[in-house]
């Protein structure tokens, strides 16, 4: 392919280029092309970044109120757009196209929110007259944007993970250049286009799908004043370890449990882990891929998994009806088939799917499960739910526990003791009671500990990551 007047520019420092490296978007599970786009070259991306930092000298000094107009004018076009993103979304990724519409609204209350912080950006006034001789010494601090910030996401949930590093820093008066996965590169040049039009000052932002080999060189460009890092463990911590004296935030991979005790609303656990298992093929970090479930309720907690599992809807991604999709490849494909195959060679007993042609695998679930098998022991990051029964609760949440991971955990109980001593026992980002890990939503603090991240994203909390606090002190005249 050569580049042409149908391939989708790339926006750097406020210019669409057709230019670069030109390349096919193919739609998930190497199906056929769906538009053509770049990979930007070293010289755009550098452009980029000089046009970064030229910008920030204005974003910085811009008034809340703009910032705030600014993005409620892009959450506006996002919402009036979300055919096109959703339709986009599905077609590059494989996202159903009911979650694609799920995912483009989320996007744009992100900038709505992150719209409404912007303005509620402030400082405080405080005494400092602790000693005799800081009488009459007040200092007042107020939260300066940090500077150019480089942004990286991955496929799976590009809109809205690329919103909660735009939107925040937007908001914060900080500029950004965004590396989205070029497997979602047309979604997020067309979000691009979208800020453009609200307004978004030129040179504040830039949108570069790139090769690793060229990204690779904003994690080093003293330019940047932090990296926002979003994918797996492996690249999240190699990325720390070079980024020099940024500041680094980093959401990465999960291995998520559910631990059903018997007090728990059964019936409401297998439907809300149905769902948080299998939505998007389990292509999710905080997708439920461990199931702890006390033997008191098992058969009937793992009868109605099994059962819905059966009854989702397995089809192509713009299909109304279609409830999971395919993964994102065909080699994805094969390595969760792969990995249920070891299971089973392992000793476990796969109770429903694990089968599929080509990209798409059938939800499955295996109880007996080795504790050492890759399915239950890394994170899976397909539609693959492992059942484990207990007796003792402290028990589940050691085994719930027993991971290098820590995002997101999920509880069902109804004993609000058990919440309390969960909640100080799971060494997770978050614990989730009556809901399965999978949980989000756009206003929380969220991000793990142990490998699983750095830092915490939610609009207020990015907000404060993307700023830096200064103190002014005021002394009394001399008498």
């Amino acid at each position: 392919m050569s580049g042409g007047d149908d391939a989708a520019p790339l926006l750097v420092a406020g210019e669409w280029e057709r230019a670069g490296e030109p390349f096919a978007a193919c739609a998930a599970g190497d199906g056929p092309v769906v538009g053509h786009t770049f990979h930007a070259l070293p010289e755009q991306l550098d452009r980029a970044t000089t046009g970064a930092v030229r910008a920030f000298d204005g974003t910085r000094r811009s008034a809340s109120y703009e910032r705030g107009e600014l993005l409620r004018r892009a959450a506006e076009l996002i919402a009036a757009d979300v055919e096109g993103l959703a339709r986009t979304l599905a077609a590059e990724i494989g996202k159903p196209i009911n979650d694609a519409r799920l995912e483009v609204r989320r996007t744009a209350t992100t900038f709505r929110m992150a719209g409404e912080e912007a303005e509620r950006i402030g400082g405080e006034m405080l005494p400092l007259d602790l000693l005799p001789s800081a009488r009459g010494r007040w200092g007042i601090t107020r939260h300066l944007p940090i500077g150019p910030v480089a942004a990286i996401t991955p496929f799976n949930v590009p809109l809205s993970l690329s919103a909660h590093k735009l939107a925040p820093a937007l908001a914060a008066g900080c500029t950004v250049v965004l590396k989205p996965d070029s497997r979602a590169a047309l979604t997020l040049l067309r979000l691009a286009g979208l800020l453009v039009e609200a307004g978004v000052p030129a040179g504040a932002l830039s949108m570069l799908p790139m090769s690793t080999s060229v990204g690779d060189r904003m994690v080093t460009d003293d330019r940047f004043r932090m990296v926002s890092f979003t994918g797996s463990a492996r690249a999240g911590w190699d990325i720390r370890s070079r980024a020099g004296t940024k500041k680094v935030t980093l959401e990465l991979g999960g291995n998520a449990p559910v631990i059903v005790d018997e007090t728990a609303d059964v019936a409401h656990a297998v439907a809300r882990t149905v769902a948080g298992g299998f939505k998007y093929a389990g292509q999710l970090c905080i997708s439920v891929q461990r199931a702890f479930v006390h033997r008191a309720v098992w058969d009937e907690f793992v009868g109605g998994l099994v059962k819905g599992a059966e009854a989702l809807t397995v089809g192509a991604p713009l299909d109304e009806n279609t409830q999971v999709g395919p993964m994102i490849s065909v080699a994805a494909a094969d390595r969760i088939r792969s990995w249920v195959d070891e299971a089973v060679s392992g000793g476990a007993r796969l109770l429903t799917g694990g089968a599929g042609d080509g990209a798409y695998v059938a939800p499955a679930v295996l109880e007996q499960v080795p504790a050492t098998a890759r399915v239950a022991a890394e994170e899976a990051f397909g539609p693959v739910v492992v059942v484990s029964p207990f007796d003792d609760v402290d028990a589940a949440f050691a085994a719930a526990d027993a991971t290098p991971y820590g995002l997101q955990a999920g509880y069902f109980t109804r004993d609000l003791h058990r919440t309390w001593r969960a909640f100080e026992a799971l060494e997770f980002g978050a614990v989730i009671i009556n809901d399965v890990p999978t949980f989000r939503v756009d206003n929380m603090p969220f991000g793990g500990v142990k490998s699983s991240g750095l830092g915490r994203e939610g609009i207020r909390w990015t907000i404060a990551d993307m700023s830096e606090q200064r103190l002014l002190v005021l002394a009394p005249e001399a008498d």
